[in-house]
């Protein structure tokens, strides 16, 4: 009679029993292996707005949902881009998810679309960061799952091929895992992506324009951009703080070919989780974020006033579009800043107009409605002017004259054209009162000083009406 074989399942078990009789058993369960103790459908949220803290204390199955569509959006005034996008917008949606949770994630093509796509998070421990298991035709609906091993703030974006050019034209954002403990509570908190669009025609260049392969290998943007656009979150649009409330910023810059120079204007950094990750850095004043990479920023707001965000590769917040404002509303404090105590005029290199820049070569654009300058001057205005006219247009003492109310604007016949397109020098007289200094021509397109000089020939008690494009251009053309 043959003896039958045992199967091997019970041989295992036996010697798991004899090691742990041995006091070498298998470690008891960590958090890592912490059971799942519900489930629930993540919040998603567009920029600059974040999801709220995580809040649960066990891990969690957590849905996530996102829908490619590719659409056509605004890029700058005037300025419209075929974007393909993560949720709609650009940048995509802000995924919060706690360490340790699984995730389980769906991606949505939408049938309308003309590509394929996937999506690659740098959160994802597995191949492609999640891109092989999610390449998604239109009209389809591909599924997978990860584990949140690692805390940290993360980018994620589009990895079909040609992967530059599905980043660059705006499938990218950020998922943040927050550590089992959380992050320390704060007041406010807000979403900003760096990016970079290459397209056919210049920067502010009017109609629809689309992406340009060279200009990317070339790795020279004609935008640089905040959350999708030029004057995403200016004026109106800016995000909102108060005096004494304690701010983070979750930062990223998806590139796709340069390194940010993240600064705040008028502000000092506490503490920077730098490049995203547990280790902090504290006072600082701006932080280098890679190209794929990202930083978590937190600051006290001590003073009321106007925050303005930049890559400090000064040409891209001023010229390509990379800035954005932070509104601290509040009481002032004296005794952190005062504002200006003392001004007087210093001319001594005599009072010849000096030139920033030479002026562009100006564009044909189509005119603009009342509102639509009004809405688009108070960001010029605020982004251009106030620092010497200041917010309100009320002007500085003895140095910069007020443009409210003021008689000498009003009554120019050139509807102060002339004064930004040239410059100015020599004493004027603004509301009786003399003032001898120098103004400087301003490069600015004619739709762009129309819907600076609607604004503000339309603002602070100032009776004025709709300055047009063509006049501005009729301006130029006479010279000075």
């Amino acid at each position: 009679m043959k003896t039958k074989t045992p199967s091997a399942l019970p041989r295992v078990v036996f010697c798991l029993l004899l090691l742990f009789l041995a006091g070498c058993g298998p470690a008891e369960r960590g958090e890592e292996d912490e059971p799942v103790g519900g489930y629930h459908e993540a919040i998603l949220t567009h920029a600059p707005e974040v999801p709220p803290p995580t809040g649960y204390t066990t891990t969690q199955k957590v849905i996530v949902r996102m829908e490619v569509v590719e659409k056509v959006m605004r890029l700058a005034d005037g300025v419209d881009y075929t974007f393909w996008t993560f949720g709609g917008k650009v940048p995509g949606q802000f995924v919060r998810v706690r360490e340790g949770d699984m995730v389980e994630f769906y991606l949505d093509n939408h049938p309308d679309n003309k590509l394929p796509h996937n999506i690659d998070l740098h959160a994802v421990t597995g191949p492609g960061g999640g891109a092989e298991a999610s390449m998604t035709a239109p009209g389809h609906t591909t599924q997978f799952t990860f584990k949140a091993l690692n805390p940290g703030l993360y980018v994620y974006h589009c990895a079909t091929a040609p992967v530059g050019m599905h980043i660059a034209n705006g499938m990218y954002g950020l998922i943040l895992v927050e550590p089992r403990e959380g992050l320390p509570e704060v007041d406010k908190e807000f979403y900003i992506m760096q990016s970079e669009f290459y397209t056919k025609e210049d920067f502010g260049t009017p109609g629809v324009t689309s992406f340009d392969m060279q200009k990317a290998l070339d790795e020279n943007p004609d935008y640089v951009v905040f959350n999708g656009s030029v004057g995403a979150n200016m004026g109106d649009q800016a995000m909102q703080v108060n005096v004494g409330e304690t701010v983070r910023l979750y930062v990223g810059n998806i590139g796709p070919s340069l390194v940010s120079s993240f600064h705040v204007i008028g502000e000092i950094f506490d503490k920077v989780y730098v490049e995203g990750g547990t280790l902090v850095n504290e006072n600082v004043q701006s932080t280098a974020i890679p190209a794929g990479g990202s930083a978590i920023i937190e600051f006290k707001c001590e003073v009321p006033g106007t925050l303005t965000v930049v890559d400090h590769s000064v040409f891209r917040a001023f010229n390509k579009g990379a800035i954005a404002q932070i509104h601290v509303n509040g009481e002032e404090n004296v005794a952190v800043f005062t504002g200006k105590q003392k001004d007087a005029v210093y001319l001594p290199e005599g009072s010849a107009v000096q030139s920033i820049t030479p002026a562009a070569e100006d564009k044909p654009v189509p005119e603009r409605s009342f509102n639509e300058r009004m809405e688009l001057g108070k960001i010029l205005y605020e982004g251009n002017c106030a620092a010497c006219h200041q917010k309100n247009g009320q002007g500085l003492p003895g140095a910069f004259p007020p443009v409210a109310g003021s008689d000498y604007l009003m009554a120019r016949t050139d509807k102060g054209a002339g004064i930004i397109l040239f410059g100015l020098s020599g004493e004027i007289h603004v509301n009786g009162v003399a003032y001898d200094g120098i103004m400087p021509r301003m490069m600015l397109s004619d739709d762009e000083i129309a819907n600076v000089l609607t604004y503000v020939r339309n603002t602070w008690g100032n009776q004025g009406d709709l300055v047009s494009a063509a006049e501005v251009a009729a301006v130029r053309a006479k010279g000075e």
